[in-house]
């Protein structure tokens, strides 16, 4: 075993070793480690890339086993009272992270007061400014877009009240607990562009600039494709939204393939997966097979799908949402507890790539 803080992770790695990252699945499971700290089960035997495109080992050679957070050795929360405040629960990872960081907080003895928007940002400021009003004795925003929701985190810092986040960086966080998205990014890039030869046309779901995972993995996307000259982005991108994203999405895919004949496009992309749920809808009802999807968080209905060899759906990251909520639990207690030194900035947690060949493995392994 070989033990590293998984907090002092530097951001970037892959941008020191931008030639060994994931290349192989010898070396994937030697980045995982350098994120985690602990060994990784090992990689799942590749015979090709994701969708054979390359034939090189995809970025989801390795599985790691879910991550434990030990709250028994951080201070009680007995007498604390936390507030929470959550974008949504309308997809997968928000709706389990808000729901475990409640059980952890009260495992600790701590009286929860919790909230979430409906996925309305007007509703997440509000529901930010009315817990401060209550006097929290710290306060944990889950998700969020940047530009509308930081006056209201300014005003938890200026009425005292310690703030955690989990997957939503600010400068007032006392601690954001994350995957690392730029590595999760840069490999999903990676893993589309060489699944379609390096050259292509490619539709993208770029509907939340603000909200700073898909601002990352976005800007990743970007980055990877300058070296794949050949690939097009094709204009106007697409536009995802939280309401009723699958039927909005398929819709769009649907109007799209009328457009598009065979040929004219190669994938799709989006920074999460529900609108590439009603995007594989549209493309597999058509019998498109000439389109691959590609996304993140490892929803059970993109994991079905993928799990499924008939469908456009090629590539998944899971996120360790159990785990990274108690890590924030752990997180608010040791901070409350009087040990804000051994709080970091950020604490990562290892995101885990996801495709047809390991998706029954990863779901095992993590229990999704």
């Amino acid at each position: 075993m070989v033990h590293t803080d998984i907090e002092s992770t530097p951001r970037g790695a892959e941008r020191r070793f931008p030639n060994l990252l994931f290349k192989g699945a010898g070396f994937a499971v030697a980045a995982a480690l350098l994120v985690t700290g602990c060994s990784l089960k090992e990689p799942v035997p590749q015979s090709g890339g994701a969708a054979g495109g390359t034939g090189g080992d995809p970025a989801a050679a390795a599985v790691a086993p879910a991550e434990e957070v030990d709250l028994a050795n951080a201070p009680s929360l007995e007498g604390k009272t936390i507030g929470i405040a959550a974008k949504d629960i309308v997809h997968d990872f928000s709706r389990v992270v808000y729901e475990e960081l409640q059980a952890s907080i009260e495992e600790r003895g701590g009286e929860v007061i919790a909230t979430q928007a409906e996925a309305k940002d007007g509703k997440h400021v509000t529901d930010v400014e009315n817990l401060v009003t209550q006097r929290p004795d710290a306060i944990v925003v889950i998700l969020g877009d940047a530009q509308t929701l930081t006056p209201a985190l300014k005003k938890v810092d200026d009425a005292g009240i310690p703030l955690f986040t989990v997957d939503f960086q600010s400068e007032y966080s006392a601690n954001n607990v994350t995957s690392d998205n730029w590595v999760i990014g840069s490999t999903l890039a990676r893993t589309l562009a060489e699944d379609i030869g390096g050259e292509g046309k490619i539709l993208a779901f770029n509907g939340f600039p603000g909200v700073a995972p898909c601002r990352i993995r976005y800007s990743e996307l970007e980055v990877v494709l300058e070296d794949y000259p050949e690939i097009e982005i094709l204009q106007p991108e697409l536009q995802d939204k939280y309401e009723g994203t699958i039927e909005d999405a398929k819709k769009q895919i649907q109007d799209q393939l009328r457009r598009l004949p065979e040929g004219e496009v190669d994938a799709v992309w989006s920074c999460w997966d529900i609108p590439l749920i009603g995007a594989a809808q549209a493309i597999d009802a058509a019998g498109r097979d000439d389109i691959k999807l590609y996304g993140v968080d490892a929803e059970p209905g993109a994991l079905d799908l993928i799990a499924d060899p008939s469908s456009s759906y090629q590539f998944t990251v899971a996120q360790q949402t159990k785990a990274m909520a108690a890590k924030s639990a752990e997180n608010v207690a040791l901070f409350l507890g009087g040990r804000e030194a051994d709080v970091p900035n950020t604490s990562y947690l290892t995101p885990v790539f996801v495709d047809k060949s390991n998706v029954n493995q990863v779901r095992s392994e993590l229990g999704i």
